[in-house]
């Protein structure tokens, strides 16, 4: 048990870019000192542990005092022989072994408190990155509605140049104000959002809600987490996994379960030694020794073990059930993280290559009056949509990234769902032939893969 529980806290976790940031790193270590959680399952495994040598020791003796007195009238000690004072001292034995036995089973329970202590530090610790993830996206998204408004003022200042001197119409000008006025909408929604980001960082922190949290540099600057083979995937995730670690501890604690009940069969004993002093008579003394029998042993004894057999048994399957499933997430995390990471190339080689060029062309050349101003409107929106859906491929390889080293048992598509700061509030709909409305008007990305889970657009 021991040994498992050394291999478990001294195993090195899958790379995360992420996990190696200072900074983050530093949020994670507040939060595991200052955890509430934390500090809780410790004082539990203390507490499980202290449980050992309390179950190793003797039951405590049994300390008789009494009086034999012959007739009524008087105390007759010292007066007549069969007239005593009794002091008698019984320590119950049990049977040799049934002590160690029962020892054995609370330690490998306080290994199971111990896994679970791991396995919620691990949590922790992955809620804290996941977290800074999603500051780093809200934070990304009020950057692109910087870059917009810079765009859109470009814009406006074209419409009113082309209005001016008779070449454009007034409608132009006032939609680019208009969406400059959605903008302001837009930034409003990402400043709360970004403050309730901030809030669930600092709860986590144990610090004010408030409290200022510095991003050093934006999610685009992390590198790209490293896709490693299936094999190796799947045998760091059953190295370090906290629930399979705790599945093996609760079979050994089955074990001993069982053999303590096997020696339950046996009887104890109970040491009684007394004296009974009589005054000026020579003291009398005894010595007892007293055995249990396992009269309804067909009953109590037999079915007990029948209990602890048939509990290992579900231990058993159990632990079974979790290294199959620990395998699979370690399967489905690697397959997403490749689709991510191809994802990603094609934003950064083709889409946001081609989307900002296509922006700048389009400018120009409504500048000098060869595209009309809805072809405008369709590159802008465009480019929400594809730096938008380029930063929540970023948040959702990092979480993938993320789930492995904390070695997941949730669905990966449930962990990305909704797991980045998502669209960005009140952007509206791009009506063009290549692209497809989603829900609500937001355009959908066509470079995201649909099984990643990954939100569309900012």
């Amino acid at each position: 048990m021991l040994a498992l529980l050394a291999s478990l806290a001294l195993a090195a976790p899958s790379p995360s870019p992420l996990a190696s940031d200072p900074a983050v790193a530093a949020l994670v270590q507040e939060a595991l000192s200052n955890s509430p959680e934390v500090s809780r399952a410790d004082a539990t495994a203390r507490a499980e542990m202290a449980r050992e040598p309390q179950v190793s020791s003797l039951p405590d003796p049994t300390l008789t005092l009494g009086i034999q007195n012959d007739g009524f009238q008087s105390i007759q000690i010292g007066t007549m022989e069969t007239s005593y004072w009794q002091v008698m001292l019984t320590q119950p034995v049990p049977w040799p072994g049934k002590l160690s036995a029962r020892a054995a089973t609370v330690r490998a329970q306080a290994g199971v408190a111990g896994g679970e202590t791991a396995r919620l530090r691990l949590a922790i610790t992955a809620e804290v990155e996941r977290a800074y993830v999603d500051l780093l996206v809200v934070r990304g998204q009020l950057a692109l509605l910087a870059k917009l408004e810079v765009l859109w003022a470009e814009a406006e200042a074209m419409a009113r140049t082309r209005y001016e001197v008779g070449q454009g119409a007034q409608s132009d000008l006032l939609r680019a104000q208009l969406e400059r006025t959605r903008l302001k909408q837009r930034r409003v929604a990402l400043e709360g959002e970004e403050r309730t980001r901030l809030q669930a960082l600092n709860r986590l922190r144990v610090h004010p809600l408030d409290e200022p949290v510095p991003t050093q540099r934006p999610l685009a600057a992390f590198s790209d987490p490293v896709l490693r083979s299936a094999d190796l995937a799947v045998a760091d995730a059953e190295q370090r996994s906290p629930d399979l670690a705790i599945a093996a501890l609760a079979v050994q604690a089955a074990d001993r379960r069982v053999d303590s009940a096997r020696k339950d069969w046996f009887p104890d004993f109970a040491v009684t030694a007394g004296v009974m002093p009589r005054g000026s008579i020579e003291p009398m003394w005894t010595v007892q020794l007293g055995i249990t029998l396992p009269v309804w042993g067909a009953t109590k004894q037999s079915r007990g073990v029948d209990e602890s057999q048939s509990r290992r048994e579900a231990d058993l399957r159990g632990e079974e059930a979790i290294r199959l499933l620990v395998r699979l997430r370690a399967h489905e995390r690697r397959t997403l993280l490749s689709a991510a990471l191809q994802t990603l190339d094609i934003y950064r080689g083709g889409i946001l290559v081609q989307s900002d060029a296509a922006v700048r062309s389009t400018l120009t050349q409504y500048q000098v009056g060869k595209v009309t101003f809805p072809s405008v409107l369709e590159v802008l929106r465009g480019l929400v949509v594809d730096e938008g859906g380029y930063l929540d491929a970023l948040a959702a390889t990092q979480k993938l990234a993320i789930a492995d080293r904390e070695v997941s048992l949730a669905p990966p598509d449930g962990l990305l769902a909704g797991g980045s700061a998502g669209s960005m509030p009140g952007a509206a709909s791009v009506s063009t032939a290549g692209r497809a409305g989603g829900a609500g008007g937001s355009p959908q990305p066509a470079a995201v893969p649909a099984a990643s889970g990954m939100s569309s657009g900012m």
